[in-house]
């Protein structure tokens, strides 16, 4: 989600270079991030097995990359690899919730930030509200979107057995962003058809400025 306007390594070798690559495994790294019109952005995910030392290599970098661009959140995807895996952090907005449960434990917003899960699989609440969103993916473009303002999710957090999350607000509609990311959905595919037909201009003036076919 856009800012808030709101390989394995080889055991064969000397000690000394395999130790080199365990530095450099280390390193966070800022991934470039797949813009519009790359196919990648409308594949279903796969699911993910297990937080195995690649993930977790993979969600430093992540992580990384979100707060390079400056974004709340980024799924996997849009850097490139299509699994079931997100990142998020609302945690500069303390009161863009208004409730946290994990399996049905109140907890600190501040506590779960950021936010790193697999294989999410959502409920949502019957109450609708309207915000502008951005995405990483979609540079500089911005859009009305109509969500749901609550949610329960079942999902796998990082090094944690499954869980159920009930939220609202920001956290829930970032949520709601990153897992149709997941399946191949994108928030303009979200917006009302006038909206979209608004936007056709600048998208096509994004692809041609970022490279995007």
């Amino acid at each position: 989600m856009g800012r808030f306007n709101s390989g394995r390594l080889s055991s064969e070798g000397s000690s000394c270079s395999h130790s080199r690559k365990k530095i450099k495994r280390l390193v966070k790294m800022v991934r470039e991030i797949v813009i519009y019109g790359d196919p990648v952005l409308r594949e279903k995910c796969s699911r993910v097995e297990s937080f195995s030392d690649d993930i977790k290599d993979l969600v430093n970098d992540m992580l990384e990359t979100m707060v390079s661009a400056e974004g709340i959140g980024l799924a996997a995807p849009q850097i490139g690899v299509p699994i079931q895996l997100a990142v998020i952090d609302v945690s500069h907005d303390p009161e863009c919730i208004s409730y946290l449960r994990i399996d049905g434990e109140d907890v600190h917003l501040k506590d779960i930030m950021p936010l790193v899960f697999v294989n999410p699989e959502i409920e949502y609440g019957e109450k609708k509200d309207v915000m502008s969103e951005g995405c990483l993916s979609f540079p500089e473009i911005r859009g009305d979107v109509i969500r749901p303002y609550d949610l329960k999710v079942t999902l796998d957090i990082m090094d944690s057995k499954r869980v159920t999350l009930e939220t609202d607000g920001l956290l829930a509609r970032a949520i709601q962003h990153e897992t149709d990311h997941l399946n191949g959905i994108l928030f303009t595919d979200r917006m009302q058809a006038t909206a979209k037909l608004a936007l056709r201009g600048k998208i096509k003036r994004m692809q041609k400025e970022y490279g995007s076919s």
